[in-house]
């Protein structure tokens, strides 16, 4: 997802934030909430005098619903109509009932001869939709909630038929009609999908997870007026993984933002123990190893069980090998135990997971690991299916945790479905998080990060073309990478979600979604560190 607007660390909030922030301002700051729409229609209107260029005789069709999002679309349309546009309002909801700020703008549209076109029918969408040049959505807020009634969900339906047959660009207003603000579910039975969509302030969790990221294509964050200080000092716990948060994240003693200092060397950039393989599941810690090493870490041992060892010489050139002892089904097992542990305890770091397998005595060996962990570690995999046998093991051990589930794998941790999972990923790796006192990399699109103390990140960046087998053990080689060099678990997860997906999309850029494999997205990922430390 491409955004601008961002700067720094942003914020990101619900619907309920939002307002309390849009009331700050008017109640201590005493910024009229006139004033606040002025600018937020302003700002839309600005985008779309860019999207067409000259707006001089465009037909522009705006839809406007009866609340404070409709009142924004008035303003926007009344920017277009002095622009020279050819601008039609279409408004559904109760004349006779709109207030405050958007009444004074529906007035002011009235006055000035904009024509406006009251509670349209079916038959309106194919008339006019289709001979725009533009539509601007500002049918629904932030604060739709529940299933969309009639007449708005007919004009959704309306909207989504004629955008499939139209060239029109669709500007949404703040968020695109029909998507929850705080979860990114769909409200209704149709999906608007804007080419562009202006927020205003801060962006809104429901943006970027779920349906929400399907429909709001490129992301424009608008200052509207709020004071900085409101937008910093607020109650809201969640953030935006940006290029400014990963330069945050690691420090300069870190390959990955800074030049490394000359005279350094390899012990100065952490030494990574990576415990994975089974039989038949050998690329898993191949691919860890290569995360872990284009993230910049120093030293890489893989540990395999000892029938394995032999293969994995081959297949990884820059990483050392260790074979340990191995159980049933040539796999970590309890006759492992030892062995792993004393490797571990000579490193910086650990990854656990990757190709274990799901044997019993792999099982036990991996929760026995877990408990007797004395060096930070990432979870991952089959090792957190033995997890979910037992949660307990998590609490038990006194070394920082990072777990990477995707939502199978965390329907499974929590005794639910995916469907549950997906219908709020952001409180869920937040509940767990607190609960169980790890970070949570709640994996796929809108990669969430939750820390144990609350707070939770929330990234962008990535590609379908990254759901292919290998990717994920990309990721806890690079998480790995980064806690070797000591970075912080909270800030190693975000800034290896964030190179990650941006080195999978550079990767389906090259080769395109469907052609790309994991080793494409570790191979692309000096090239993402280079995005983010080239000024």
């Amino acid at each position: 997802m491409k955004i601008t607007g961002a700067q720094g660390l942003t914020k990101v909030v619900t619907a309920a934030q939002m307002s309390a922030l849009d009331r700050r301002a008017t109640e201590e700051y005493g910024i009229p909430s006139l004033l606040l729409m002025e600018n937020a229609g302003r700002a839309v209107f600005e985008v779309a005098r860019e999207l067409l260029e000259s707006l001089w005789g465009k037909r522009v069709l705006v839809v406007c619903g009866q609340g404070n999002n409709g009142g924004d679309g008035f303003v926007v349309a009344r920017h277009l109509h002095n622009a020279v546009a050819a601008v039609t309002i279409a408004y559904f909801g109760d004349r006779q009932k709109a207030k405050g700020s958007a009444l004074t703008n529906i007035e002011i549209a009235e006055k000035m001869g904009l024509e406006v076109v009251h509670n349209p029918g079916d038959d309106f969408w194919p008339q006019h939709y289709r001979k725009c040049d533009l539509v601007v959505d500002a049918l629904l807020g932030t604060g739709a909630k529940g299933d969309v009634r009639e007449p708005l969900n007919g004009a959704l339906l309306g909207m989504g038929m004629c955008a499939g047959l139209s060239s029109a660009p669709l500007l949404a207003v703040d968020i695109p009609s029909g998507i929850d603000a705080d979860t990114g579910a769909k409200l209704g039975n149709a999906q608007l999908r804007a080419d562009v969509t202006v927020t205003f302030a801060l962006p809104k969790i429901g943006l970027l997870t779920r349906d929400g990221i399907d429909s709001v294509g490129e992301l424009v964050i608008a200052d509207i007026g709020i004071p900085r200080r409101a937008l910093v000092d607020n109650d809201a716990q969640t953030y935006l993984i940006n290029r400014a948060q990963v330069s945050m994240a690691t420090p300069p003693c870190v390959g990955v933002t800074a030049r490394r200092r000359s005279g350094s060397h390899k012990a100065n950039y952490g030494h990574l123990a990576i415990v994975a393989g089974s039989v038949g599941m050998t690329g898993a810690a191949t691919l860890a190893a290569e995360g872990a090493l284009r993230i910049g870490t120093g030293l890489v041992t893989l540990a395999v069980p000892e029938s394995l060892n032999d293969i994995m010489e081959v297949k990884v050139t820059e990483a050392m090998t260790i074979p340990v002892p191995q159980g049933r089904a040539r796999a970590f097992g309890m006759a492992s135990l030892e062995r792993v542990l004393e490797i571990i305890d000579g490193r910086d770091a650990a990854v656990i997971g990757p190709g274990f397998g799901r044997d019993d005595d792999t099982i036990e060996f991996t929760l026995e690991l877990i408990k007797g962990l004395n060096r930070p570690a990432i979870v991952d995999a089959d090792a957190l299916y033995a997890i979910s046998k037992e949660l307990s093991a998590l609490k038990k051990c006194e070394a920082p945790l990072v777990i990477t589930p995707h939502p199978g794998e965390m329907a499974t941790l929590l005794g639910t479905t995916a469907a549950e999972v997906q219908s709020n990923r952001l409180e869920t790796a937040r509940a767990f998080a607190k609960e169980h006192g790890v970070t949570v990399v709640l994996k796929g699109a809108g990669t969430v990060v939750a820390e144990p103390g609350g707070d939770a990140y929330i990234n962008t960046t990535g590609t379908p073309g990254m759901a292919t087998g290998g990717v994920g053990d990309v990721l806890s080689g690079m998480i790995g990478g980064l806690l070797a060099q000591k970075v912080e678990p909270g800030g190693a997860a975000c800034a290896s979600v964030y190179l990650h997906g941006r080195a999978g999309e550079i990767a389906a850029d090259a080769l395109g979604e469907a052609a790309m494999i994991a080793s494409d997205v570790a191979d692309a990922i000096g090239e993402a560190i280079q995005e983010v430390t080239t000024p």
